[in-house]
C-alpha cells in the first residue's frame, strides 16, 4: 500500500513538472516540435506504405509536395520554390543531427555497459566505423527529403549507385520499425494501468 501511494505521488509529482513546463516558451517550443514531427512521421509512414503497395519511389520531398497543396487547394500564395528549398535544408539537418544524437546516446549507453580497460580501443575503433557508416546512410537516405536540384548534386558525389534499391528497403525497414513501435508503445501503455492497479 506504501509502495502505490508512493509510486502515485511520484507521478503526480512528475505530471506537475512537465505541465509547467510546458507552459514556458521553452516548452511551448518543443511541443510545436513534437506536434510538427507527429505529423511528418504519419506522413511518411503512409507514403512508405504506398510506395511498398505500388512498388514506387517519391520523387518530390515533403515540403515541396506540402507547400503545392498548399498553393493548388488552399488558394494560399508565396514562393513555393524559394521556401521548399530553405525549409527542405532545415528539416534535413534537424533529422540528420537527431538522428545522429540518439546514435550516439543509444551507443554510449551500450559501450558503456560491455566497456572495459582492455577493451577501449576495439570499441572507439566500432564507434567510428558505425559512425562513418550510419552518416552516409543518412546522405542517401535524407537525399529524398531535398530538393530535386540538391538531389541531382548528393547522386553526382556518391556516383552511380542503385538508388531506388535503397530507398525501397528503406521504406520496408522503416515501416515495419514504425509499426513495431507503435505496437510496443500500445502494449506498454496498455499494461501500465493494469500494473498500477495490482500494485
Amino acid at each position: 500500500m506504501s509502495r502505490q501511494l508512493f509510486l502515485e505521488t511520484v507521478d503526480l509529482h512528475n505530471m506537475k513538472e512537465r505541465i509547467e513546463y510546458t507552459k514556458t516558451l521553452k516548452g511551448r517550443y518543443f511541443n510545436l516540435l513534437g506536434y510538427f514531427f507527429s505529423v511528418y512521421c504519419s506522413y511518411k509512414i503512409f507514403m512508405a506504405t504506398i510506395n511498398i503497395i505500388f512498388d514506387r519511389v517519391g520523387k518530390k520531398d515533403p515540403i515541396t509536395r506540402g507547400f503545392e497543396i498548399a498553393v493548388d487547394y488552399l488558394g494560399i500564395q508565396f514562393d513555393v520554390k524559394f521556401w521548399s528549398q530553405h525549409i527542405s535544408f532545415i528539416l534535413v539537418g534537424i533529422i540528420v543531427v537527431t538522428s545522429i544524437r540518439g546514435l550516439l546516446i543509444t551507443l554510449t549507453k551500450f559501450f558503456y555497459a560491455i566497456s572495459s580497460s582492455k577493451s577501449s580501443n576495439v570499441i572507439v575503433l566500432g564507434l567510428a566505423q558505425i559512425m562513418g557508416m550510419y552518416f552516409i546512410s543518412s546522405v542517401l537516405l535524407m537525399r529524398m527529403n531535398m530538393p530535386a536540384e540538391y538531389r541531382s548534386i548528393i547522386t553526382e558525389v556518391l556516383g552511380d549507385l542503385q538508388f531506388n534499391f535503397y530507398h525501397r528497403w528503406f521504406d520496408v525497414i522503416f515501416l515495419v520499425s514504425a509499426l513495431s513501435s507503435i505496437g510496443f508503445l500500445y502494449l506498454a501503455h496498455k499494461q501500465a494501468p493494469e500494473r498500477n492497479t495490482y500494485l
